[in-house]
């Protein structure tokens, strides 16, 4: 596919910086796509983490020119002229892994009970991962240099980071590092129960 055919690309990017490794995405991406609730392994987007100063969560970037479905040797993976998003023909996919070695972004994988490979379709244009992401550290964009701009700016400050954290453990600064936590979890606190309600009523219907 030539680069010029997509048309509107968007794409799920995070931004380390603010990220925690919660994992809330994968919670609320499995809760939206999955039967079985809330299992994260289900998820299509998944978080990485380099504990405990970098943290950060992988999903497709709707490639130009994907390489997952060049490399696909069923012709599974089909690409949106449009969007640039992927689509799983699930049919004729046999999970053999080539499209998750190809992917240079670590953007898909298979789906651990049906075998098939999974992909972000941003739940129609509304990404539920970045709805409930306690940290707002997802948003979407439309360019890989956006996305990997933020990268940069949060391995820029790493080192900072690491001397200022030195400091406060060193001085037994703990109602620093208390207070953070505590304004932390009840963020998630927060999106947890919305997810559950959500579950809930997805149980319902």
């Amino acid at each position: 596919m030539s680069p010029a055919k997509i048309e509107s690309r968007k794409f799920v990017a995070v931004d380390p910086d603010k990220c925690t490794g919660c994992g809330i995405c994968e919670y609320a991406c499995a809760t939206e796509k999955e039967e079985s609730l809330g299992n994260p392994i289900c998820s299509r987007i998944r978080v990485v983490r380099m504990k405990p100063l970098f943290n950060f969560a992988l999903a497709c970037r709707a490639c130009e020119d994907a390489p997952c479905v060049k490399s696909c040797p069923e012709k599974a993976l089909v690409q949106s002229d449009v969007t640039g998003l992927i689509m799983v023909k699930d049919k004729q996919c046999k999970g053999c892994d080539w499209c998750v070695q190809a992917c240079p972004h670590g953007g898909i994988m298979i789906h651990s009970d049906t075998g098939k490979a999974v992909v972000c379709d941003l739940c129609g244009g509304e990404p539920k991962c970045v709805e409930f992401c306690p940290e707002e550290a997802l948003e979407l964009v439309s360019s890989d240099e956006e996305a990997d701009k933020k990268f940069t700016g949060a391995l820029e400050k790493l080192p900072a980071e690491t001397e200022r954290l030195a400091a406060i453990v060193k001085n037994k600064e703990w109602n620093t590092l208390l207070a953070d936590a505590e304004q932390r979890a009840m963020k998630v606190t927060d999106k947890l129960e919305a997810l559950r309600k959500k579950a809930n009523s997805k149980k319902r219907k």
